[in-house]
């Protein structure tokens, strides 16, 4: 058996050794050549990253298996979708004037003529019935509007101000802001693809798919990812062309642009400008420092091509595997230059210092010591970090698990990538004659740190012990619930829209309450009553009207009292429902309308207003009710979970619906599910990264103590940073419950190197104060240095306009520092204090 194990041994060692040398060969005397390689793939994938796509859809913030998603693309379709334009509009003089409503006539002509609009609402068309008052067997004939000749502005502003259709809708309460609904063509290619993939996916839900049908989802899924682009790209020219028309009329009224369309537009002008900035704005750190630390071009030169050819050939390679970047994954340039950065320091800095104590050697000697001793603490470094990103495939969201995917490629490019044109740029350029020195004041933190751990060690871990009870009951306090207008900076203009339209147009987050008739419904019989509009109908139509459940008198006070108690929310803005229309006609009929008079909701009313008015809220066949609210989420008070379940216990308790009867749908729940799976979520995440971190750890030092002692520093890092969130009360979001995981595991490189080079000084110098002194003068410079450009980089995110983006930066930043000084003080000092390597010895 011992022979056995001593064969293996020897086989490993040779096979080890072989390879080594093959890269050696490759990368040092045939450097050249791999130069010539490595330019040609940056050329090919330089040119396939002009292709890397981007997407910020209302789809990459949901939950991706979330049964109300299929519910609410269900509704979407039967009433269409919520995707508009708003278009907010104060005029400088009184709105209802001549001059004023000419000017907004205007500009509704002009963005109507944008490509791509089907037509917009205002309130110059929408009918009005009391400006004089008609009489209901009128309304079929007499069509009054505000372009009306005999139209009375005082009546029609007091109107439109109090009418239960079009307050808070198309105007304001005080009269002055009007609003311009601009309703956008349908791209039926688009829809198809979307109704055919959700066809499939209802399928598979029920039933598994026969080999067919699997292909044709793929098929689907791949037409639509293809044709999303160009979709995008369609969206990006309508939105820019109707800012375009808004500019133009800009100085005869204050405006502002809301909707989906705009925020997924701007969300994704935010990716692009995240990039750039980032990425550029730590290019230029990188120079500075650089040139700092190491005072010498090549030190310069060497890891910003590094870091550049990382993202080119990551992006390249997105590009082809057609993996789109969303508003999570676009840190992802960002954190691929820092995360590369700090592992091509890593060699520099021990290169250097082999040169420097080692100077008889050949360069290239050094340059393989160097890559022969780094690859294995960069190695476990690198994979300890893309088990964190890999941790984030557990969360089930979209975005969070496209992020895990794109960085763990990343992070493997980068570090292929360093240990390439490390040594063949080092091979290739001219030897420097003399070996830069240790910055003072890097030596005097690093070696102040082991001052303090030599002699303070047990208070250092009293403190640490307190921090984490500090940052435990602070992570208890975590919140989910978040504004989505703080996503964005005040100053922008989704920012600024979406609270004028809270505050003066009723709201902005869209959702649904879907009323169904009961299933034991029968049809009833309408009563033959005279009536003016009896001429109007036939025999046919009053059978319809016996068939549809809503469209029935004895249930118009069941929808006024539930429209009444929706209002009556301080969290909910405009509600739209039959109930308004309702109150209007029975304001003109002076009394409760009748059987036949309940036909006019379908039979007579014009062509050109039953689409806005009555469609969106009844179903074709008259037995599905939809009301549809607006939420202010701009309401500091906003919880939403509760509100849903306040719902919920009215629905049941305060008008009898059954379960089965009812359902609440829309954006606002599906936002709501993705935020309250954000708990499930964080848990998963570092739970998944713990447990395999530990496992590598335990495989990497051949001991189990080791492994807690490293882990430890990182948990409390892990910890801090929760707990500040806590104590903040900054709430959890698909951005911030990243950063846990990602701490853990891109920290967890300083414990790595550390523990690594402790064992290796504490077999010379056979001390653990000896070992700790020479740590840090050694490996704690290449520590402080790499933290310091990873602490810096993450801070550079708080520019960008996406506040997620803002949090996750200057909270990962804190994370980070907080993993440094935990390594330098808190695992010397368990490693003095515990002496997991045994008895203190002579060397």
């Amino acid at each position: 058996m011992k022979q056995l194990r001593s064969r293996m041994h020897s086989y490993k060692a040779s096979v080890v050794n072989c390879v080594q040398q093959f890269y050696e060969y490759v990368f040092t005397q045939k450097a050249w050549l791999s130069l010539i390689v490595v330019t040609a793939l940056i050329a090919t994938c330089g040119v396939l990253m002009t292709q890397l796509r981007l997407d910020a859809s209302a789809d990459a913030l949901l939950l991706e298996d979330d049964q109300e998603l299929r519910y609410y693309r269900t509704i979407t379709a039967r009433y269409g979708a919520d995707d508009f334009l708003l278009v907010t509009y104060t005029p400088q003089q009184e709105l209802f004037t001549d001059q004023s409503l000419s000017r907004l006539q205007a500009l509704r002509d002009d963005l109507a003529a944008v490509d791509g609009v089907k037509h917009v609402l205002t309130i110059l068309e929408v009918p009005l019935f009391n400006s004089p008052p008609i009489a209901l067997s009128e309304i079929a004939r007499v069509r009054r509007n505000l372009l009306s000749a005999d139209i009375d502005y005082r009546l029609a502003k007091k109107e439109l101000s109090n009418s239960p259709i079009y307050q808070k809708l198309l105007l304001s309460e005080d009269g002055r802001t009007t609003a311009l609904l601009i309703f956008l063509k349908t791209d039926e290619y688009y829809e198809s693809l979307l109704q055919e993939r959700e066809r499939l996916h209802n399928l598979a839900w029920q039933q598994q798919l026969s080999q067919a049908e699997q292909q044709q989802l793929e098929q689907t899924s791949k037409a639509l990812r293809a044709y999303k682009p160009q979709y995008n790209a369609r969206s990006q020219q309508l939105v820019q062309a109707v800012r375009d028309t808004i500019a133009q009329h800009r100085q005869q009224a204050e405006m502002f642009l809301g909707g989906i369309s705009m925020i997924i537009t701007d969300m994704i002008e935010y990716i692009r400008d995240d990039m750039r900035i980032f990425g550029g704005s730590l290019l230029i750190f990188f120079l500075l420092t650089l040139s700092i630390i190491f005072a010498r071009p090549r030190w310069v030169f060497i890891p910003i091509l590094c870091c550049l050819t990382a993202v080119v050939i990551s992006s390249g390679l997105l590009a082809l595997l057609d993996w789109h970047v969303t508003v999570v994954s676009a840190n992802f340039v960002p954190l691929l230059l820092v995360i590369t950065m700090s592992i091509v320091i890593h060699l520099c800095v021990y290169y250097l210092d082999h040169r420097r104590t080692m100077p008889a050697l050949h360069r290239r000697q050094s340059i393989c010591a160097t890559t022969r001793f780094m690859y294995k603490p960069c190695l476990y470094s690198i994979l300890t970090s893309m088990v964190a990103f890999f941790s984030l495939l557990v969360s089930g969201l979209r975005p969070v698990i496209d992020f895990g995917h794109i960085m763990s490629l990343g992070i493997a490019v980068g570090f292929v990538m360093c240990f390439t044109l490390f040594p063949t740029l080092l091979t290739i350029l001219p030897a420097e004659r003399s070996m830069v020195g240790k910055p003072s004041l890097t030596k005097k933190i690093t070696m102040g740190c082991a001052g303090l751990v030599k002699k303070y060690h047990r208070l250092i871990l009293w403190l640490a012990a307190g921090l984490a009870v500090i940052s435990l009951s602070g992570a208890m306090r975590l919140e989910v619930e978040n504004r989505f207008i703080d996503y964005f900076r005040s100053d922008t203009e989704i920012h600024q829209g979406m609270l004028v339209i809270d505050r003066q147009l009723g709201g902005t987050t869209p959702m649904d309450l879907i009323l169904n008739a009961p299933q034991s419904y029968t049809a009833e019989p309408v009563h033959d009553e005279e009536d003016l509009l009896a001429d109007y109908l036939s025999l046919a139509d009053v059978e319809q009207t016996a068939s549809n459940y809503w469209l029935h008198p004895t249930r118009f006070d069941k929808i006024k009292k539930l429209h009444s108690y929706l209002e009556s929310q301080t969290e909910i803005g405009k509600v739209m429902s039959l109930s308004p229309l309702i109150e209007v006609l029975e304001q003109i009929n002076r009394g409760p309308i009748g059987d036949l008079q309940a036909v006019f909701l379908r039979k007579l009313m014009p062509e050109d207003v039953r689409p806005v008015l009555l469609d969106p809220y009844l179903s074709e066949d008259g037995n599905q009710l939809r009301i549809n609210m607006r939420i202010i989420d701009s309401n500091k008070e906003l919880q939403r979970d509760n509100l849903i379940k306040r719902l919920n216990q009215a629905m049941h308790e305060d008008f009898g619906y059954a379960q089965e009867d009812y359902r609440i749908s829309g954006l606002m729940v599906l936002y709501n599910n993705t935020l309250h799976s954000l708990y499930e979520s964080q848990i998963l995440t570092l739970g998944t990264v713990f447990l395999v971190i530990m496992l590598m750890f335990v495989f990497l030092f051949r001991s189990l103590l080791l492994a807690v002692i490293a882990i430890i520093p990182n948990a409390l890092a892990a910890g801090i940073v929760l707990g500040t969130m806590g104590w903040s009360r900054i709430p959890l979001d698909i951005m911030t419950i990243t950063i846990a995981a990602i701490t853990i595991g891109i920290a967890v490189d300083n414990t790595i190197h550390y523990i690594i080079r402790f064992r290796r000084e504490f077999a010379k110098a056979g001390s653990y104060s000896q070992a700790i002194d020479l740590c840090h003068g050694s490996i704690g410079k290449a520590m402080y240095y790499t933290s310091s450009i990873i602490i810096i980089g993450f801070a550079i995110l708080s520019l960008s306009n996406f506040m997620p983006t803002v949090y996750f930066g200057l909270l990962t930043a804190l994370a980070m520092l907080s993993a440094l000084l935990a390594a330098l003080t808190l695992l010397p000092s368990l490693l003095l204090l515990i002496k997991p390597l045994g008895d203190e010895a002579r060397p």
